[in-house]
């Protein structure tokens, strides 16, 4: 078994126009609920072998949170540019290049890739994973060069302003 948890990168700021989209820092809301979600993936004990961001500085920072927020030091994320601003084909060649040593991945990165990859993924009709959403799909595959279209498992589906947080629940 395989989990895969997909993660769309935290709010960020539109303020200073002169920036590039790359370059785009996260917010006041987005520096507040990258932390709060990890903060929630670790009352449920979830523990990634691997962490692959895009380096766009919004999902750099917001997997640079996550890490620290399951104690995980930030120099271990690994980032890959197919992973910016990516449509699903390319998401799915750069998960099927992970080594089968890790079990659990976390991969960060853009909308509307992200959220197109998750429905194609796990079979599901997903509208929009908002900003430091987490997806979870668990994969029968034990290879990640295995993984294909419509043969994930839709496990939960959480976001910041999510009431009924299935990762809060799991703290219970």
């Amino acid at each position: 078994m395989r989990d895969l948890y997909i993660i769309r990168h935290a709010k960020s700021s539109w303020k200073d126009e002169s920036l590039d989209d790359f370059d785009r820092p996260l917010n006041k809301r987005g520096k507040r609920d990258a932390p709060a979600m990890a903060d929630r993936l670790k009352s449920a004990k979830v523990s990634p072998d691997l962490l692959l961001s895009s380096p766009a500085n919004r999902a750099l920072t917001t997997a640079q949170h996550i890490a620290e927020g399951l104690s995980i030091s930030p120099e271990e994320i690994e980032t890959n540019e197919e992973l910016y601003l990516a449509d699903p084909q390319a998401i799915l060649d750069v998960i099927r290049a992970v080594p089968d040593s890790v079990n659990t991945l976390f991969i960060f990165g853009h909308n509307p890739g992200l959220t197109i990859f998750a429905n194609e993924l796990a079979d599901t009709d997903i509208d929009n994973i908002p900003t430091t959403g987490v997806v979870r799909v668990r994969l029968a595959q034990k290879r990640w060069k295995d993984i294909d279209w419509r043969k994930g498992e839709l496990v939960f589906f959480d976001f910041p302003k999510n009431k009924l947080s299935p990762l809060l629940a799991q703290r219970r």
